[in-house]
C-alpha cells in the first residue's frame, strides 16, 4: 500500500527516479510523473488504464517556467494566465519538441497549468521538470478529492501520496485554448465562464468529444461511479424506483427526502451554494457508490456559474456505452 504523508523531499525522490506519486491540487488529486520522461508518462497511462489518445496536463510552478516547454504564448491566453494562475485554469499552448508525443497524444499543443496548492507548488519549485498529472483514479471513475481516495484505488500501484487535505475546488480545471483569434473552452471546470469573459471577452464553449479528444478530459463517459447512475427529476425517479422495488441512493443539489434513509442520500449544498456543491460532488458520488444499493439517482444543478461544469460531470457519469 502507498505511504501517505506530507514529506515533499520523499515525493521528490520518487519522481526523480521515474516513479509516480499522488499529489494534491485545489481541483482534484493528481497521479504525477516526470512529464519529460516518456517512460514515466507511459507508466501513468498503464497505472490508470487510460487510453493513450487522451492527452495529459503538465503542471509547473510558475508562469515564467512555461517557456521551457511551449514555443508560443498568445497574448490573450497570457492575460488569462496572469489573472488566474495559480488556479483551476489549464491552457492549450504550442509545444516544444522536449515534450514527449505521449503527453499530447501526438497533438501539436500541450495542456499546461500552475496549480494552487502550497505543498504541490513547493514540490514543483524543487523539480527540474514539470509533472504530468491526470486525476489519480482508474480511468473513467470518479476523481479523487482526498488522499484516502487515491490510496483506496491506486495504493497498490504507487509508493507515495502527498496528503494536502480535501481539495478546495473539487472540480477539474477549466481548459482554454485558441482557434484562430477565437478563445475556446474545451472543458468546463473550476473557473467560471463569466470570469474568463471578464478578461478576454466572449468565448466559445466546445462540446466534449467521444474519441480523439483535442484536449484532456473530453471523453463522453467519464467521472462515473461503478453503479448505474440515473439523471432526471428526483421526485419522479424516486417514485418510479420505489414502485419497481429497487434499492437506491439519492444525490441532490439541496433537498432532503424524508422517506429515504439518511445514509442513502446526500445533498451537495443545503444552502444552494454551487461552489460548495462542486467541492462536495466527487466525494459524495464516491460515498454513494460504496452504499449497498442497486442504482444512484441524481439531478442536474442550476445551469449557471459552476453549475454548468457540475452538470457536465453529472451527464458524463450517467452516459452508458
Amino acid at each position: 500500500m502507498a505511504q501517505i504523508g506530507n514529506d515533499i523531499a520523499l515525493a521528490r525522490s520518487f519522481l526523480e527516479k521515474g516513479q509516480l506519486v499522488g499529489i494534491p491540487t485545489e481541483t482534484v488529486y493528481g497521479l504525477a510523473g516526470n512529464a519529460l520522461n516518456a517512460e514515466s508518462v507511459a507508466l501513468i497511462f498503464e497505472t490508470k488504464n487510460r487510453p493513450s489518445f487522451d492527452p495529459l496536463i503538465l503542471h509547473t510552478s510558475s508562469l515564467e517556467r512555461v517557456g521551457e516547454f511551449v514555443s508560443d504564448f498568445p497574448e490573450k491566453l497570457k492575460q488569462l494566465a496572469e489573472k488566474f494562475w495559480p488556479g483551476p485554469l489549464t491552457l492549450l499552448l504550442p509545444r516544444k519538441p522536449i515534450v514527449p508525443d505521449l503527453v499530447t497524444s501526438g497533438l501539436d499543443r500541450v495542456a499546461v497549468r500552475v496549480p494552487n496548492h502550497p505543498l504541490t507548488r513547493t514540490l514543483l519549485e524543487q523539480l527540474d521538470f514539470p509533472l504530468a498529472a491526470p486525476s489519480a483514479n482508474p480511468f473513467g471513475y470518479i476523481s479523487p478529492t482526498q488522499a484516502q481516495h487515491v490510496e483506496a484505488q491506486l495504493g497498490e500501484k504507487i509508493p507515495y501520496i502527498l496528503d494536502g487535505g480535501p481539495c478546495a475546488v473539487g472540480l477539474e480545471s477549466t481548459i482554454v485554448g485558441m482557434e484562430g483569434e477565437e478563445i475556446v473552452i474545451y472543458r468546463l471546470g473550476g473557473l467560471e465562464i463569466a470570469e474568463i469573459e471578464d478578461v478576454v471577452g466572449p468565448v466559445k464553449v466546445k462540446d466534449h468529444s467521444s474519441s480523439n479528444p483535442s484536449a484532456p478530459g473530453q471523453l463522453d463517459s467519464h467521472y462515473a461511479p461503478r453503479k448505474p447512475f440515473m439523471l432526471g427529476d428526483l421526485k419522479t425517479l424516486i417514485a418510479e424506483k420505489q414502485a419497481e422495488g429497487f434499492d437506491f441512493a439519492v444525490l441532490s443539489f439541496s433537498d432532503a427526502f424524508e422517506q429515504i434513509p439518511q445514509e442513502k442520500q446526500i445533498a451537495l449544498s443545503p444552502s444552494h451554494d454551487l461552489h460548495e456543491a462542486a467541492q462536495n460532488l466527487f466525494a459524495a458520488m464516491r460515498k454513494l457508490d460504496e452504499t449497498p444499493v442497486a442504482v444512484i439517482l441524481a439531478e442536474l444543478m442550476p445551469e449557471t456559474g459552476l453549475g454548468r461544469a457540475i452538470n457536465d460531470r453529472l451527464r458524463r457519469a450517467a452516459v452508458k456505452g
